[in-house]
């Protein structure tokens, strides 16, 4: 299936996304921080980012920008994860390149659905 980059700093979303998105078919490539997703995302070059947005040192919001103004990175499509609902949230984060924007916590099948849509567009 797809190369997904998983970047969330709660190690029980990050266990839980990776479980879904295995049982789905598809290999996951974690990091904690945005820090270490950026790096990640230029060496591997996946398929999709699922991004958090408070997450420790820079934010999903800056690190979502930093990836789709990026050279090496623009073509990467981001789907922000957060517990950030309100709709001015949802509004920044589509305009710093995200493709999509889920509240936490989402439905298994929902967040399947919408990456599905997103790596076979």
């Amino acid at each position: 299936m797809a190369r997904i980059l998983l970047i969330e700093d709660s190690p029980t979303d990050r266990a839980v996304f990776t479980q879904w998105l295995e049982r789905d078919g598809h290999e996951v490539l974690v990091a904690s921080n945005a820090e270490d997703g950026l790096t990640l995302a230029r060496e591997q070059q996946p398929d999709l980012v699922l991004m958090d947005v408070v997450l420790p040192g820079m934010s999903g919001f800056q690190a979502t920008r930093a990836l789709t103004r990026g050279e090496a990175t623009s073509r990467i499509p981001v789907l922000i994860v957060s517990t950030k609902s309100m709709e001015t949230d949802r509004a920044w984060g589509m305009r710093q390149g995200a493709v999509d924007y889920i509240v936490k916590p989402p439905r298994q099948e929902e967040l399947l659905e919408r990456i599905k849509q997103l790596v076979n567009a």
